[in-house]
């Protein structure tokens, strides 16, 4: 539980006996390696609540924000889905996985001595407003009744159908060229282990994403989470 992070957000249900407002509302602080699922099904646990969704996943391999919502609250799930959500990571270049990211190996390897801050920067600018964005085959969108990573996963291949998103700011730092750090912020529904692949083609390279996290979904914040360990010592402490 220690690798889950909350928030109190949203709602309004007063813990009894105290002068504290909990909220039916979440934020989860979700470290790598963790399923969006097993975070829920982790928070069912820890709030005593069987009803609970997130509003928005993350992938396996990234950390920081996942909002739940509570009993009621569920039934709100679909609008606090919709603010902009704001990531920060790193993309390594010269190197592509079949996953866009680190969950599968290396397959392949690109020049990247042609690349100078001059086409970084340019690169950088085509990410920026709306576009279509095909989404990774390694992806929980769902290909007939199937999870798109399942057929992946067990070698085969699908058509992905792009969806329209949109980017409203995109920031770089190459400092550590070829890893190239990030900060994004962008619409539901964008895939930022495309980003990174597209990224790296679009500089005649290849690209990896090998770190994400999430720092704010909406009107939700990183800042304000506390760890599920909080959490259950606050309900300890405000339970009769």
């Amino acid at each position: 539980l220690a690798r889950y992070r909350t928030a109190a957000m949203l709602g309004d249900a007063r813990a009894r006996g105290s002068g504290h407002e909990h909220r039916r509302g979440r934020d989860i602080e979700r470290m790598r390696g963790i399923t969006s699922r097993a975070a829920v099904n982790s928070a069912v646990h820890c709030f005593k609540q069987r009803k609970i969704g997130h509003a928005g996943t993350l992938d396996p391999l990234a950390s920081g924000l996942l909002v739940l919502c509570i009993g009621k609250d569920t039934k709100k799930i679909d609008s606090y889905m919709i603010g902009t959500k704001l990531y920060t990571g790193t993309i390594l270049l010269g190197k592509t996985t079949p996953s866009y990211d680190l969950e599968t190996e290396f397959d392949a390897s690109f020049p990247t001595d042609h690349i100078g801050e001059k086409e970084l920067e340019a690169v950088r600018r085509t990410f920026l407003g709306d576009q279509d964005q095909v989404p990774p085959m390694f992806s929980a969108k769902q290909i007939e009744g199937q999870r798109a990573y399942d057929i992946a996963r067990a070698g085969g291949q699908v058509e992905m159908k792009a969806n329209r998103i949109q980017v409203q700011r995109f920031e770089i730092d190459a400092t550590d060229f070829p890893a190239i750090r990030f900060e994004i912020a962008c619409s539901k529904g964008t895939y930022i282990r495309s980003i990174a692949y597209d990224f790296g083609a679009r500089l005649h390279s290849g690209a990896t994403l090998v770190e994400l996290r999430r720092t704010r979904s909406g009107d939700f914040d990183i800042r304000d989470a506390k760890s599920v360990d909080e959490w259950i010592e606050i309900i300890d402490s405000t339970a009769i």
